[in-house]
């Protein structure tokens, strides 16, 4: 048997009112999408989701990691292999990356099931990750969200088991992004629908239906993607499945995010299941793609570290629409954070190991932890004595803090600190998702993978301090 053994999610704390994006005034209960922050891409969402997952387990273990998404900050670098290196993950592991459709999750998640099935690999992760943007104001800006969902493939524990597939592609021209386009483009809306969406999902549900002998009524679950509400809920009807087995698409709280989207209803119906329930996966993009799974006992065992409920629950809505332009550096008169020339690439490739991977160094005479790495230790002065000790999935408390208003935000003042790790390692860092009369010291945070910058036209990663919520503080240090 082989499936999902471990899944896991992220969805940004930041929610834009859907009021704000035609000029009205944000309600408290009105609906509202998740939107990256200012320091946030695909693939900090995709790191975030994947530490949600690998809660509490040996990341040696792992022997690949497939990242979908259709908008990797890289044009020509590979996406995997960063995320990789943040989660430090071995340098054996199988790297690929999956984009050019929202069906890229789709192949991902394939793909690590095929290698499991075949004996090439006994653990695969596989994140779907996404930040798409659309014109301000325009039609498809409404409906669009961010998120990232994160599985472990293998063979034992398996809480979902993999019963079989089936697709259909098609060339339409729907929604797209060219090469040297910045916004999503989309053709008449009922044209997209009908022709695109509607008629390849039902196919390729009907398709795997038929494949496996069964009816609608045999699932308890249909997890399916959709453009919007209204055609999501005509599409499942057409294919045959009543209101009681549609997963909640999460329209007005998260929105569509792109080649996450399934996969983000799949870890909600996930944390919901029960064993012995059967859930219909349905992708689309370019055509579309259907999965059926299965849960298994295990499902009532396994939870993951924090999961979707949990980020539900936490977001902060924006109150203003410029607020937003101005995180998304979409407003002409913003502050350039590209200038310069960047992190050298040698600095880069000699400091990775601590910029990000995030590893202290702990000296094996007297156990003192530094960070950054040294080659004397100042606690009993051995040299070239220290093994490496990873501090992203540790908590820690603020020392101390203060307020910058010169380094470039969206919403200044940008908040910087020194933080105790649990284990004894002190980091300066930013902090994020923290408002100043938020910030006391001795404070509980734990630390997310970010962009601090983007000098040299690239993407810089560090990790930040973020405050911790009153339930998460309780679960103490996640340290595995």
């Amino acid at each position: 048997m082989f499936g999902i053994t471990r899944f896991g999610a992220y969805v940004p704390t930041t929610r834009l009112p859907l009021a704000l994006i035609h000029g009205g005034r944000a309600t408290d209960s009105g609906p509202r999408k998740a939107v990256a922050g200012f320091d946030e891409d695909a693939v900090t969402l995709a790191v975030a989701a994947a530490i949600d997952c690998l809660g509490g387990m040996e990341r040696s273990t792992i022997d690949a990691l497939y990242f979908a998404s259709t908008t990797s900050p890289f044009r020509e670098k590979q996406g995997a292999a960063l995320i990789s290196k943040a989660l430090d993950l071995p340098r054996q592991a199988a790297t690929v990356d999956f984009g050019g459709s929202l069906r890229a999750g789709a192949g991902a998640l394939l793909a690590a099931i095929n290698a499991v099935k075949a004996g090439q690999a006994k653990q695969v992760l596989v994140i779907a990750s996404d930040c798409r943007l659309a014109a301000p104001r325009s039609p498809l800006e409404r409906n669009m969200g961010d998120a990232a969902a994160a599985f472990l493939i293998g063979s034992d524990k398996v809480i979902a088991k993999f019963e079989g597939s089936a697709a259909v592609n098609d060339e339409i021209l729907d929604v797209w992004r060219g090469e040297h386009d910045s916004y999503l483009k989309s053709w008449e809306d009922r044209f997209n629908v009908m022709h695109g969406y509607q008629d390849n999902m039902v196919e390729a549900c009907r398709n795997l239906l038929e494949k496996l002998g069964r009816n609608p009524q045999d699932y308890q679950r249909a997890v399916l993607y959709g453009p919007d509400a209204r055609s999501h809920g005509s599409t499942a009807r057409a294919i045959g499945f009543e209101a009681r087995q549609i997963q909640e698409p999460l329209f007005g709280q998260v929105g569509n995010c792109g080649a996450a989207f399934a996969p983000l209803l799949l870890v909600a119906a996930l944390e919901k299941s029960t064993p012995a329930e059967k859930l219909l996966l349905g992708f689309y993009g370019d055509g579309a793609e259907a999965m059926s799974f299965e849960t298994t006992a295990d499902i009532e065992v396994y939870r993951p570290q924090r999961g979707l409920d949990w980020h539900l629950k936490r977001g902060e809505a924006l109150r203003s629409y410029d607020s937003y332009l101005s995180s998304r550096q979409l407003e002409a008169s913003e502050f350039d954070r590209r200038a310069g020339d960047g992190i050298p690439a040698t600095v880069h490739f000699r400091e990775r190991d601590t910029d990000i991977s995030f590893l202290a160094m702990r000296c094996k005479s007297c156990g003192t932890m530094h960070f950054p790495a040294c080659r004397v230790c100042y606690g009993c002065y051995s040299k070239d004595n220290f093994e490496a000790q990873r501090l992203s999935d540790r908590t820690g408390k603020v020392l101390s803090y203060s307020f910058d208003y010169f380094f470039p935000s969206p919403e200044p003042p940008l908040v910087v600190g020194m933080c105790e790790v649990d284990g004894g390692a002190r980091v300066y860092v930013q902090m994020t998702d923290v408002k100043p009369d938020m910030l006391r010291c001795d404070m509980p945070v734990d630390f997310v993978f970010r962009k601090i910058h983007e000098a040299g036209n690239k993407p810089n990663y560090f990790w930040k301090s973020r405050p911790l919520t009153d339930a998460a503080a309780q679960d103490g240090s996640m340290q595995t």
